[in-house]
């Protein structure tokens, strides 16, 4: 990361510092973070973007949770995913304001963390949300789905409903990414093993030698990706009868590829997310399950977790068993399987987001 000149960085400080000042003022606390009288002790919450509705939920959340809490939400986003630097002086603008605390949806895991040492070293208590830190103990604690226990849903309902073609099914495997990323290779991963194939190594895609595997492509997580990949498959082999991918508009591509080639009827796809457009895809049989996390949740135990630290210094302890908080998965279909734990489409309407 370029680093500007010490003229300049001090200036963009004093401007943050401002800016913080003056957003804190529209929340409600005059700017210095609740450290005496009135003053509503200040909660940060900084997501990938603030269009994608995973974030607008998340959002939502935060600012309930803080209402309920009594302190003040500040909230900033990355100009697109992948935006770091917007992130790194969203922290800037925090430290500026004497914040307590920030929840932080991380656009780059790794490169994000000198910044979280910095605020950390101020006395801050820093949360991660749905996506870790690399290395995950750079925050304080994680708050997240358990994407491997995602993956391992859709995999167990698929392996169910294909019954005895399990065996000979043809796999298509729609992505993330190249880069490996933790939720990527945990849906993937759990994806595989639920399926009942050897997934050799659990930290890797891509490494499985199972003949049922036709192939991996990536997504960007987007629909645009999803259907191009979902055609590159396709083209690799044409008798393609299941699909994984990493979420519902890369599924919601990957539909529209198979449609096109007239397979729409006879492959299942299987996804995770659980947002409301994939929750009507699952009721009109364009998704045959997909697994249900819950962004709302994330940002309100985020924001209590902040909240109580800056009453008196507690810090949040991981789901037994685990080094982060589960904030749960649903699976979520109209085609329940035996042996295979899930809620209907009703269920999933009323606690979907987006």
């Amino acid at each position: 990361m370029l680093t500007a000149p010490k003229s300049r960085r001090t200036a963009l400080l004093a401007v943050g510092a401002i800016a913080s000042l003056a957003l804190a003022g529209c929340g409600g606390s005059s700017g210095s973070g609740g450290s005496g009288g009135d003053e509503k002790p200040i909660v940060g919450l900084i997501t990938k973007t603030d269009t994608n509705p995973f974030f607008v939920k998340m959002k939502e959340g935060a600012q309930k949770a803080a209402d309920a809490q009594g302190v003040t939400l500040q909230s900033f986003a990355g100009k697109q995913d992948g935006d770091n630097e917007s992130q790194v002086q969203a922290i800037e603008n925090l430290i500026s304001a004497g914040a307590k605390g920030f929840l932080i949806t991380p656009n780059d895991s790794k490169a994000i963390v000198p910044e979280i040492d910095k605020a950390r070293q101020a006395g801050m208590l820093v949360v991660a949300l749905d996506t870790p830190t690399d290395p995950a103990s750079a925050v304080d604690a994680t708050f997240a789905t358990d994407n491997f226990q995602a993956g391992l849903l859709i995999g167990q309902w698929a392996k169910s409903k294909l019954g005895s073609g399990a065996s000979s099914a043809k796999i298509a495997m729609l992505d993330l990414s190249p880069n490996g990323v933790s939720v990527d290779v945990g849906r993937d991963q759990g994806f595989l093993q639920g399926f009942g194939i050897d997934i050799a190594d659990k930290a890797r895609i891509g490494d499985e030698s199972d003949p049922r595997i036709v192939g991996h492509d990536v997504t960007d997580g987007a629909e645009e990706g999803g259907r191009t990949a979902m055609e590159n498959l396709l083209q690799k082999d044409p008798t393609i009868n299941l699909v994984y991918t990493i979420n519902e508009p890369a599924a919601s591509g990957a539909y529209q590829a198979l449609k096109a080639a007239g397979r729409d009827k006879d492959v299942t796809i299987v996804s995770v997310d659980g947002g409301c457009p994939g929750v009507q895809a699952v009721k009109g049989g364009q998704i045959g399950a997909t697994s249900q996390q819950y962004p709302l949740k994330m940002a309100q135990q985020g924001v209590e977790a902040v909240a109580n630290f800056a009453k008196d210094g507690t810090k949040p302890a991981p789901t037994s068993g685990k080094d982060f908080t589960d904030t749960g998965v649903t699976l979520i279909t109209d085609q329940p399987q035996g042996g295979v734990d899930s809620k209907d489409t009703t269920f999933g309407a009323q606690n979907c987001w987006g």
